[in-house]
């Protein structure tokens, strides 16, 4: 009989190996299940005439589970299921949730940098498969992509955002965002002015030379006023006169994307809804220098140290492997000028680009010539330079120079307002009596 109960034990515990296990499980209902071995052992050594308690011994389980496995036979364990186990991500997916609500579009990677300053230890991964359950992934038809040689190509465009400064609470300001970036390396670079002038497209285009050390052959822009002026019916363009000379100072060539087709620009309108959502989202900014601050932050330590998701190149690496095809900068820095005449007004300023500029009080004629250059302004009388001013970057400012508001000089004592003749009474007392000693009787 021993043989017979080893025999089915054996051939039972192969058969059924998967499923055996030594220890005792729980169920959901609190007994405890044994494994289909134990289970075999429990009928052979009933039939062997062991009583319930011997075999509760022997098996090392309490007798209601031995009569439990009697009355059922031979059928195989049910176990209840696996208890969950506890997810790294789960104490900040309240905050994730909050944040997703509050602003939709911000990225998995700066969600990921959040809770990482939190104590989150998990992967990646997890932070985006929570945020698939909260929003659904956008569906976007399949593009054919085109590269760009390295050095051949940068791309140029504005970008509109609007923003309340906490040095203006409840003042909501537009600006713009203008940037640029290599096409083959995906290296931006940008800058948040208060205007889309002639100006500051300038003085952006030489920020922007100068922060990459190089210059591309050509730069792509869209049918921008202040780059395309016009098109004629054989489809020659026209472009702005004065950004075709800054880009001839530097050796490249301005061309136009053609029109009603944005994704010609697809390098540089991409990366403004990652700026959006990755950079500008759920900040807070005193000031433009402060955005622009935060702004020049991010793109060192996040934006251009990233892998960029459709080349998968850290872009960092791919542009110091850019770098030799760029053009070197020329030795003499852009400094052309735009001269303007303006009209002093009675309060001695002058209005250029929308903002006013102080002349000194000494200044004779009502009329002056304003030399615009990228950086500054200087205005000159009859030839002679009389004031210089750093260009203001909004609408509707003001600066006045100390220097042009002199101080009327100190009277001498001798002009001093008199202060009255002060003599004692004895005084007016002798002359009272002098009158009337003189006075006819």
């Amino acid at each position: 009989m021993l043989a017979f109960s080893n025999l089915i034990y054996s051939k039972i515990g192969g058969a059924a190996g998967h499923l055996a296990d030594a220890s005792p499980k729980k169920s959901s209902g609190g007994h405890q299940v044994k494994g289909l071995r134990e289970i075999v052992l429990i009928h052979d050594l009933r039939k062997q005439g062991l009583s319930i308690s011997a075999i509760a011994r022997k098996v090392g389980c309490d007798r209601k589970t031995v009569r439990r496995h009697l009355d059922r036979g031979l059928e195989a364990p049910v176990y209840g299921p696996r208890a969950p186990r506890p997810r790294a991500i789960e104490p900040f997916e309240a905050y994730l949730r909050e944040r997703v609500l509050s602003f939709p579009d911000l990225t998995g990677a700066r969600l990921l940098r959040e809770i990482r300053d939190m104590g989150y230890e998990g992967g990646y991964t997890a932070v985006t498969d929570f945020l698939r359950e909260v929003r659904p992934p956008r569906q976007t038809a399949f593009e054919r992509r085109f590269e760009t040689a390295p050095g051949r190509q940068a791309q140029m465009d504005f970008a509109e955002f609007a923003v309340e400064f906490t040095d203006e609470p409840g003042v909501v300001r537009k600006v713009w965002l203008f940037s640029m970036i290599l096409g083959h390396s995906r290296w931006l670079w940008g800058r948040f002015v208060a205007s889309q002038n002639l100006q500051s497209v300038l003085r952006c285009h030489i920020g922007a030379f100068e922060a990459i050390g190089g210059v591309p052959e050509e730069v792509l822009y869209d049918r921008m006023k202040t780059a395309v002026i016009g098109e004629d019916e054989a489809g020659v363009i026209t472009y702005n006169a004065a950004l075709v000379a800054l880009l001839n100072h530097y050796g490249a060539v301005p061309r136009a994307c053609r029109p009603y087709r944005a994704k010609t620009k697809g390098k540089i309108e991409r990366p403004f809804r990652y700026i959006r959502q990755d950079f500008f989202l759920a900040r807070t900014f005193r000031n433009m220098d402060d955005l622009n601050a935060q702004f020049d932050v991010w793109r060192a330590e996040v934006a251009n140290p990233r892998v960029h998701a459709t080349t998968r190149r850290v872009v960092d690496e791919a542009f110091a492997e850019e770098m030799p095809s760029l053009t070197p900068l020329p030795a003499i820095a852009y400094n052309a000028v735009l001269t303007v005449e303006r009209r002093v007004s009675k309060d001695g300023m002058v209005s250029v680009g929308g903002n006013l500029y102080s002349v000194p009080d000494t200044t004779r004629r009502r009329t002056l010539e304003v030399r615009h250059h990228a950086t500054e302004l200087r205005i000159f009388e009859d030839g002679q330079l009389i004031a210089r001013h750093p260009v203001l970057e909004g609408k509707a400012l003001r600066r006045v120079d100390p220097a042009h508001r002199r101080a009327p000089p100190p009277r001498p004592p001798h002009q001093l307002p008199s202060q009255g003749l002060r003599r004692p009474l004895e005084f007016y007392d002798a002359v009272g009596r002098r009158l009337a000693a003189g006075a006819p009787q």
